[in-house]
């Protein structure tokens, strides 16, 4: 009678924690940020905050966009990594960045090469 009984009670508890178990909400996956892009030319580089300010068009305006970077920040001119204190106003450049609240953070700024100047013929006198 004893074996029945605990039989019993251990059919209770499994059934009780298996079912407290599939109750459970699986934890969601971590949403993947979303990578934008914008061109444009290089206004301001502020070394202190490491920010720079850069002008293009974004949806058909003019617009001055301000983008902070961080260690995980990549540089590049014709695939050699730069720094952040190689970046001067002027440059154009193509950034990719990502949202986090109100800031814009930086993933990669690529600093276009500049093109060759084209060569003239010579004129036959």
């Amino acid at each position: 009678m004893s074996k029945i009984v605990y039989g019993l009670v251990l059919f209770i508890v499994l059934a009780f924690f298996s079912g407290s178990i599939a109750q459970q909400k699986p934890v969601p996956a971590p949403e993947k940020t979303k990578i934008e892009k914008f061109r444009g030319v290089i206004e301001k580089v502020d070394e202190v905050m490491k920010t720079v300010e850069v002008k293009g068009r974004l949806m058909k305006q003019e617009k001055t966009l301000t983008f902070a970077t961080d260690d995980k920040t990549k540089i590049m001119k014709a695939k050699k990594e730069l720094f952040f204190a190689d970046l001067k106003n002027g440059m154009h450049v193509f950034v990719e960045y990502k949202k986090e609240r109100e800031k814009m953070i930086a993933t990669l700024i690529k600093v276009a090469v500049p093109r060759a100047a084209k060569k003239e013929k010579p004129t036959e006198k």
